[in-house]
């Protein structure tokens, strides 16, 4: 893959997200936003569909996700920090790849950093295969939008294979500081 092909996706990729974050930079994440997203761009929509095509040709370019957290199954990128052009939101790729790990959670699933988000989060969720998932505050998401609102905190987490959430957080806010409730 070529630089300058690598370097079309990515202005792809942006000319199609910035109108996204445009319409949605005034809103709050939480579960009415996420039947909106859902609702108005779902996993059928153009948007999506075009989203969805470039993050996982980012991916297999090798830009997209391309730094191991927890090895090759948990891969991050931040494609874009907070600014004026993205209307303050960070943009973050994130792969999680659940097939044949020793975490033993249920369902077989991967669970990645327990995080916080001060603001909530918008997660554009691209399953790779058949019944691949990624958990979102409805439940599983097989492909679309999930919306944790501000104050959530979780445990990213796929099952059935692998998931590429295109993640976009107001302020680019997060925090890995949050300690996971104990049992």
């Amino acid at each position: 893959m070529s630089q300058t092909e690598s370097s079309n996706t990515k202005k792809e990729l942006f000319a199609r997200l910035i109108p996204l974050l445009k319409e949605i930079k005034d809103m709050t994440a939480g579960p009415e936003t996420e039947q909106w997203l859902n609702t108005k761009y779902g996993v059928a929509s153009g948007l999506y569909k075009d989203l969805a095509r470039l993050i996982t040709l980012a991916v297999q370019e090798g830009w997209g996700a391309d730094t191991e957290i927890a090895g090759p199954r948990y891969l991050r990128a931040q494609l874009a920090v907070p600014s004026a052009e993205t209307f303050f939101f960070s943009v973050t790729a994130v792969v999680m790849d659940s097939t044949d790990n020793a975490q033993n959670n249920p369902e077989g699933s991967f669970r990645g950093n327990y995080h916080l988000h001060p603001y909530g989060e918008f997660n554009l969720a691209v399953p790779l295969n058949e019944g691949a998932a990624l958990a979102g505050p409805g439940g599983w998401c097989h492909g679309g939008w999930t919306a944790p609102g501000p104050g959530s905190h979780h445990f990213p987490e796929a099952k059935g294979g692998t998931v590429i959430s295109l993640t976009f957080l107001p302020a680019g806010r997060i925090s890995f500081d949050a300690k996971p409730p104990q049992h």
